[in-house]
């Protein structure tokens, strides 16, 4: 599939709908904290985007090749507790306590454009190496970020994250990756969070395009729940995701949810 360039108007477009998630974010950070239900985030989130004129995009979702094979994400939200590394679904039984972390992904549909993004909050006061792995995830969005520039490989995002998540002693989830947006959720171009030697397109201006590293404090290894969608640590051990969408220009990446 052709990678979609979009023009400074579009980009405009883009950048509304990811302020938007931004918003959403902003009202959902004052109601994470022990005792409340990842459902109860869902709820929040729900009433919140839609009262702004636009739509979930996760809600109903599943993902083209795999419609006969899992149900459709029930969720506005994504919300991915501890182990859970992305794709958790809201639920009643899942309710927040002091030292968790939870991953907040948000997806929505302003005016006919895509906004997506990812935040890794702390419930309450987080251990110590637990907070080292969200300011190390946090890191490695940025230092992504930094190689997202015109002429630079779509390798280069990868190469960064992984040097440093590794140099840390944590490893990168190899299974999800980012992706291109605009009208629709995932367009190209596919973009990894590990170096691949063989994703040697360049970066050109008019891409735009989510990073978001999945950092796992133990090993990469993942497997999934029998509900088809819920994504954890094979080994137990806690992860984090930050993801950004960015629009690339000349003079360098615009976040788009920032």
């Amino acid at each position: 599939m052709a990678i979609i360039l979009k023009s400074p108007a579009q980009i405009e477009l883009l950048r509304a709908a990811g302020q938007l998630v931004r918003q959403t974010f902003n009202v959902l950070r004052e109601h994470i904290r022990p005792g409340v239900t990842t459902a109860e985030l869902d709820a929040i989130a729900e009433e919140f985007i839609r009262s702004h004129g636009a739509e979930p995009v996760y809600k109903g979702y599943v993902p083209a090749g795999r419609r006969n094979y899992i149900p459709p994400f029930p969720g506005t939200i994504c919300a991915s507790i501890n182990d859970v590394i992305c794709h958790g679904i809201p639920s009643k039984r899942d309710r927040l306590r002091q030292g968790d972390i939870v991953g907040i992904d948000i997806g929505l549909r302003l005016n006919g454009w895509i906004g997506d993004a990812c935040e890794t909050f702390a419930v309450g006061e987080v251990d110590d190496e637990t907070q080292r792995l969200l300011d190390v995830t946090r890191r490695c969005l940025e230092l992504g970020i930094e190689q997202a520039r015109v002429g630079n490989p779509l390798r280069a995002i990868g190469a960064a994250i992984q040097r440093y998540a590794e140099a840390n002693g944590f490893s990168v989830v190899r299974e999800y990756t980012g992706h291109g947006l605009g009208r629709n959720l995932h367009e190209e171009p596919t973009i990894l969070h590990y170096d691949d030697p063989n994703q040697t397109r360049k970066i050109v201006a008019g891409m735009v395009f989510t990073i978001e590293p999945m950092i796992n404090a133990g090993k990469a290894t993942t497997k999934v729940d029998r509900d088809g969608w819920t994504v954890r640590t094979a080994d137990g051990k806690r992860s984090a995701q930050f993801e950004h969408t960015l629009a690339i220009t000349e003079e360098g990446p615009i976040i788009l949810t920032a």
